[in-house]
């Protein structure tokens, strides 16, 4: 008998003959966020991954390093037996008394993959809830709303537990093409970021610098965004543009109630030349619709006119209190809601236009840049620094 951490995948199940592909992802990623601890092995089973030899004081840590990965639908901690009734019916009621569950009700839940068990599933809840009611009488049987559930799996080896932890779900990183985030200071665009790995692509991020009207802090405030969606995507490039002269030249050329369109073009001209220099295949926003006026339906279609490759927006139809729960979450809010303020706040016109009309805003967009607004594009693109960042050992 050993201690095991069962861990299971969810949407993966569901591909063809790539199948492997996507469960050797998922399985380097446990294998990288539980580097550092001694004498772990992790390995693919049928329909599942174990990992064991992890001394048993560092459980809850490596269960929460786990956890983190994408792909991941959930973890038990689990005994693995011989595949023997009375073993396992033992090791059930040992289990129960450590964990106190030895009053109140309870059910069996089997699963026989092996075929040659000679128990199928529903015999072995039978006998192995009978042989519990045996061994501990405070215990009754409740298959509806029972207090707890005895889990037993029967595979290469038998598996018993009683907990199933959650996991981050989703797709494993980097199986789902690339995208490059716009990445502010705000509460939305870290959560678009998380979303986008959960569905397995890989985040890269620019985030858009205009020294002196935003701060050292303010641009900190974004490397430690973007170290955290790291922490569970396993790497994000981070993209540094100096915006200062093309925002001052919108602020000083533009019409006051386009401002905000008129730099949210400019950016997104220049992610998507960074997009395609850096194998991107789409962007990113954390844009809500009608959450703010550059966001309303006209307003993004102006936004995104300017560029020729997809965008994409995972929080389109969150409301404000949904992105702030998925924010604390992943750990992102604490972060966000720093009062340093990043480009997108500093030139706010006081009546922003709502129903921007595609045309006027090309026209006034084509009158600042004969002011020489694509050559401050391309020195921005010039001074842009990148960091790398890549996930944050749990252990060692």
């Amino acid at each position: 008998m050993k201690r095991v951490l069962l861990i299971r995948y969810g949407e993966i199940h569901l591909k063809g003959l790539n199948r492997p592909y996507f469960e050797r992802a998922v399985l380097h990623a446990i294998e990288e966020v539980t580097r550092g601890v001694e004498g772990i092995h992790t390995y693919r089973g049928q329909g599942r991954f174990y990992l064991e030899g992890y001394p048993e004081t560092m459980e809850p840590q490596v269960i929460q390093a786990v956890c983190k990965v994408f792909g991941v639908h959930s973890v038990s901690p689990a005994l693995c037996l011989e595949k023997d009734l009375d073993v396992i019916a033992e090791a059930a009621a040992e289990m129960m008394r450590e964990r106190g569950y030895v009053q109140g009700t309870f059910k069996a839940d089997s699963r026989r993959s092996d075929k040659q068990f000679p128990l199928n599933s529903m015999q072995l809840n039978e006998e192995l809830g009978y042989r519990l009611l045996e061994a501990i009488p405070g215990l009754s049987v409740d298959i509806h709303t029972p207090q707890w559930t005895v889990y037993c799996e029967i595979r290469e080896e038998a598996y018993l537990y009683v907990d199933k932890i959650p996991g981050a779900g989703g797709m494993p990183s980097g199986t789902g093409g690339k995208a490059l985030l716009l990445l502010s200071g705000g509460i939305d665009s870290p959560v678009a970021g998380w979303m986008l790995g959960k569905r397995g692509s890989a985040v890269d991020a620019i985030y858009f610098d205009s020294p002196p009207h935003t701060s050292a802090r303010a641009r900190q405030k974004v490397v430690d965004l973007a170290q955290i969606v790291a922490d569970w995507t396993g790497r994000v490039r981070l993209h540094i543009v100096p915006f200062t002269q093309v925002q001052e030249l919108l602020y000083d050329k533009g019409p006051e109630d386009m401002l905000t369109l008129l730099m949210r073009r400019a950016m997104m001209r220049i992610a998507e030349r960074v997009a395609r220099r850096t194998g991107c295949q789409a962007l990113a926003t954390g844009e809500s619709l009608g959450q703010v006026a550059s966001q309303t339906m006209e307003a993004i279609a102006c936004t995104e006119d300017g560029v020729g490759m997809p965008v994409l927006r995972p929080l389109i139809c969150f409301d404000k209190n949904d992105t702030i729960e998925v924010a604390r979450k992943i750990g992102t809010f604490e972060t966000s809601i720093l009062p340093y303020e990043d480009c997108c706040t500093v030139f706010v016109p006081k009546h922003p236009l709502t129903k921007p009309q595609l045309p006027v805003v090309r026209a006034a967009e084509e009158a600042v840049y004969a002011e020489g607004g694509e050559t401050l594009l391309e020195e921005a693109m010039k001074g842009i620094q990148v960091m790398e960042l890549t996930r944050r050992p749990a252990f060692g």
